[in-house]
């Protein structure tokens, strides 16, 4: 189970609408929505995987030791949701670092776990598993191994792969649902928009072949009573808003059906199974 902590007004479906200088002028609300999911996660004995913006580490220390104290795992989820695609290798470099200082910092933990903003590692990108291996990331999170246009990496491995000769660094696939010839995505909006049992499916095919499900979504989707941004473009808000208020219930039937928990748990677990 995975949750990657970020704002409302952070998320790829604005990043050309709502321009990052104006971020501090937004009504915060990533702690209230954080504590939401902590407390889904106590009530239902669930452990999970917080890939968090440094960013939000950065402002929001306490919210990072309250995820901590509850028992689950701190990882990256770089400074402020750049695509990593659209930056250099050694602009990706100065990225991590400076994220995982934020997050070490304020958790006291050492962040071993990467979710790249937007599953934007892809073909575009060679350098940037060389970069994770270097900086000593245990595991990257990075990859939809699907066709879609916003994201996704087609001719990925839909499990576990090492994408590197040299080096223990793993990359986790998001979990995806095969259909035929076709795979589907099941976490975060199309999680909210489409029936969950095609995420129960897709969990059930994975686990039948042996590998741990790798689920995700964002503590913003169960605020349904957050701002809305009009001049955003149609499919944009279509994404962004639709069933927001039927998320916390959708995902609380979905942590009652399967046991879940953190990340680096299933990266170990692969690792020694890719040994």
């Amino acid at each position: 189970m995975s949750v990657d902590v970020e704002e409302w007004f952070q998320v790829g479906a604005f990043e050309r609408t709502i321009d990052k200088r104006d971020w501090d002028r937004l009504d915060s609300r990533v702690e209230a929505n954080t504590d939401a999911v902590l407390s889904l996660f106590a009530e239902t004995g669930t452990r999970a995987t917080f890939f968090t913006l440094g960013w939000v580490a950065h402002r929001h220390p306490g919210l990072i030791r309250r995820i901590v104290d509850a028992g689950h795992e701190m990882a990256s989820h770089g400074w402020d949701h750049q695509r990593v695609f659209t930056m250099t290798a050694d602009q990706f470099r100065a990225d991590l670092a400076r994220a995982q200082a934020a997050i070490e910092d304020a958790s006291g933990q050492t962040v071993t776990g990467y979710r790249a903003p937007s599953f934007s590692i892809d073909t575009r990108t060679p350098w940037a598993h060389p970069v994770l291996a270097e900086a000593g990331y245990h595991y990257s999170s990075s990859v939809a191994p699907l066709r879609h246009d916003h994201y996704g990496w087609a001719g990925s491995p839909r499990y576990a792969w090492r994408p590197l000769a040299d080096s223990a660094l793993i990359e986790l696939p998001v979990t995806v649902a095969q259909w035929g010839s076709r795979r589907l995505a099941t976490g975060g909006g199309f999680f909210r928009m489409l029936p969950a049992r095609l995420t129960d499916i897709a969990v059930g095919q994975v686990n039948r072949d042996a590998h741990g499900a790798i689920f995700y979504f964002h503590p913003w989707e169960v605020d349904p009573d957050q701002p809305r941004v009009a001049n955003a473009p149609l499919r944009s808000r279509i994404r962004h808003y639709s069933r927001l208020s039927a998320m916390a219930g959708k995902l609380r039937g979905l942590l009652g059906r399967h046991p879940w928990g953190r990340v680096d748990q299933v990266a170990a677990e692969e690792a020694a199974r890719l040994a």
